[in-house]
């Protein structure tokens, strides 16, 4: 989870951040989930994804002056191949499709005042909700909140 994590994510940022800082402008968005703020699975998983959002939040701060813009993003229940194995005993009603979660990267890199969610926890359905876009089925899927999760 630290490996393919927050190190992948660290190296990654990295790399496009001296492109970024060139062209004083850019997107950094992090992929993270709400077991950065309450214990979901496990003490790894949790401990990652909140390394993940403190990584974020410092990366904005450090990034800002150069126009970059950077985020954590979290989505809901992903329809993943993993998660569809197990689609017999989940509730789907308000999971989204791994293009949901593109189309949410999407809205923010168009967004000419994207720097407003520098440093911010965004929600996948809640930018949905601000932007205008729906799940590729048409659907809208209810932002969750901590107490969902």
């Amino acid at each position: 989870m630290f490996a393919a994590g927050v190190r992948a994510h660290y190296f990654a940022s990295q790399l496009a951040a001296r492109s970024m800082i060139t062209r004083r402008r850019g997107l950094i968005v992090n992929i993270s989930f709400w077991a950065a703020q309450k214990h979901i699975g496990n003490v790894a998983y949790g401990v990652s994804k909140a390394a993940t959002d403190k990584m974020t939040a410092d990366m904005a701060g450090e990034l800002q002056p150069y126009g970059v813009t950077v985020v954590s993003l979290y989505p809901g229940l992903v329809r993943t191949e993993k998660v569809m194995q197990a689609a017999a005993w989940l509730d789907l009603s308000n999971s989204e499709s791994p293009e949901f979660i593109g189309r949410a990267v999407t809205a923010l890199a168009s967004d000419p005042d994207v720097m407003r969610h520098t440093g911010a926890v965004c929600i996948a359905a809640r930018l949905a909700i601000e932007y205008g876009f729906t799940d590729i089925d048409g659907k809208k899927p209810r932002p969750l909140t901590i107490a969902d999760v």
